[in-house]
Formats: C-alpha cells, structure tokens, sequence
C-alpha cells in the first residue's frame, strides 16, 4: 500500500501498521489485503465489485475492519460490502473511509453496506470519514441498509470532521420483534461544503425501537440537510434528535418526521438550530483562552 493509503487509515481506522483479527483493505477500487479468522469469514462478490462478510452464530469479542482508501483525483470507487451476522453474535466492525486529492480532479468513494442481523446478535460499528490533499472534489457518500432480527441490537457511531466537500448519506433500518437500532452521527462542514443526512426507519415488531441523534456544526458558507422519518407499526419506541450550531453564513435544514401507524406506538423528535451562546465564550476566554481557542473547544465537546 502507498503512503496515503497508510496515513488515512491511521485517521479512519485506527490502523498501527497492522490490524488484529479479521480485515480487507480497499486502495482506490482494488483489494490489496485480506485476512479472515476462524469465526469471520470475507470474501469477494462474483457479480458486483465489493464482500460478503459472514460472522459466524456465537461470535465475541471480535473485530473486522473494512476500510476503504481513495489516493487521488479521478477516482470513483463503488463498493457492496454485505454483513451477515449470526445469532448470539457480539462483534465490532470498523469501516471507515478517507478521500486524498492533490491534482485538482474530483475523487469520490460510495460504499453500500447492507446488515443482516440474526435473532439476539449484537453490532457496534465505527464509520469514520475524512478528506485529505489538496484542490480536487472530494465526494463520500455512504449508503447503509439494517435489517434486525428479533432481539439483535446495532449500535452506528458514524462521524465526518473535516475535509469531505459533498456527502450523501442514506440510511434505512427495519427492525423485528424486540431489535433495537441506536445511532450517532457526527457532522463539521466548513467553506463551501455540503452534507445531506437521510435517515427511514420501521419499527415493524413488538418492542422494537430507535434512538437516533445528530450532532452537526455548520461553519462558512457550508450547507447541511437533515431528514428523518421513524414510522411505527407495532407497540414501539422511537426518538429522533437534531442539534446543530451555525456559523457565519452557514445553513441547516431539519425536517424530522413520524408516522405512528399503532396506537402503542410512542414516538418523538427534538430539533434545535443555533449559534454558540455568548455567554459559552465568554465564559471560556475568562480562563485565558482566545475568542477563537474558546469556539473550537465548544464544538470539540459538542462533538464529542
């Protein structure tokens, strides 16, 4: 693997010059490393750029990392990775993805995970995007498909804090008797940037539920967009959050939405949109810190 590659994945997967247990790693459309263990098996589609990922019914304690690395301008990389989880499973899976640009051309990775979780599995799983480089595009516009079985649990830590000038991000969820689906989302956007947030969820089984919160700060003249729809169709729980800050011309859209289609089902969502509060500055700068230092240490926490 090259320089880029390497330096990007120490941002987006924690990557030491080595990963333990099961993992592929993705440079500019290619596979160009791969390890499965004796409970998590990857291998290549036969009809589609991209994996199968089976985790065997029992698996704990374990690790797949499915980075993905775009090197250079010029690149459109399109990936399937599909996740097969099997039951009584308890695993963490880390994906992340960083774009690197230097000679002005456009470069994008759009990666189509889809989960399937059996009954009482459990998944945490790691997104974490960035840009890197110089002039040139950089696009990341992941789409991600749940399905949870009856008592399986995916927990979705996904985070975007610099560099990605336009993002897509698509996720739809259908959840069975008693799953649960939580996730965090992450966002900073700066300059001219975009970010788009769509997030569909069905609660489709007794007891099931979502938790779904976004954290953004808008800064420059960046635009962010913000859609969620939680619908209810059996006794179940939903929540949908929306917080963001804006700064100086920056712009923020949120349109949460609900549709209870049993009357055992209990759904809510929360929005706010604001700046940071002057009296958070203030505050800060009596401690010695510069207007400036004291902003980035409110988004670094806000953010966290």
């Amino acid at each position: 693997m090259n320089e880029i590659t390497q330096n990007l994945l120490k941002l987006v997967s924690d990557w030491k010059g080595s990963f333990s247990g099961a993992y592929n790693i993705r440079e500019n459309g290619c596979g160009i490393d791969r390890k499965s263990s004796k409970n998590i098996k990857i291998e290549s589609k036969q009809d589609k750029p991209g994996l199968d990922i089976r985790i065997a019914p029992g698996t704990k304690g374990e690790t797949v990392y499915i980075p993905a690395c775009v090197t250079h301008g010029g690149v459109d990389d399109l990936v399937y990775n599909d996740f097969y989880v099997g039951a009584g499973a308890d695993v963490l899976i880390i994906a992340g993805c960083g774009v690197h640009t230097e000679n002005g051309e456009p470069a994008r990775h759009n990666g189509i995970h889809r989960f399937f979780l059996e009954e009482g599995s459990r998944v945490k799983y790691q997104e974490k995007h960035i840009g890197t480089g110089g002039i040139g595009i950089k696009s990341i516009d992941p789409v991600t498909d749940i399905h949870l079985g009856k008592d399986s649990v995916l927990e979705m830590d996904t985070v975007q804090i610099g560099g990605v000038d336009k993002t897509l991000r698509e996720t739809t969820a259908v959840a069975e008797e008693g799953a649960r689906l939580i996730i965090r989302e992450r966002l900073l956007t700066d300059g001219e940037q975009t970010a788009d947030t769509i997030f569909k969820v069905e609660l489709n089984g007794k007891n099931s539920g979502a938790d779904i919160v976004s954290r953004s700060v808008a800064r420059g003249a960046s635009r962010q967009t913000y859609t969620s729809d939680i619908v209810g169709n059996a006794p179940c729980t939903g929540h949908s959050e929306c917080d963001a800050i804006i700064a100086d011309t920056a712009f923020v859209d949120a349109a949460p939405k609900l549709s209870a289609r049993d009357p055992d089902a209990e759904l809510i969502h929360e929005a706010a949109i604001g700046k940071i509060a002057g009296e958070q500055i203030l505050k800060l700068r009596t401690l010695g810190l510069t207007e400036e230092e004291a902003e980035a240490k409110i988004i670094e926490g806000f953010l966290s």
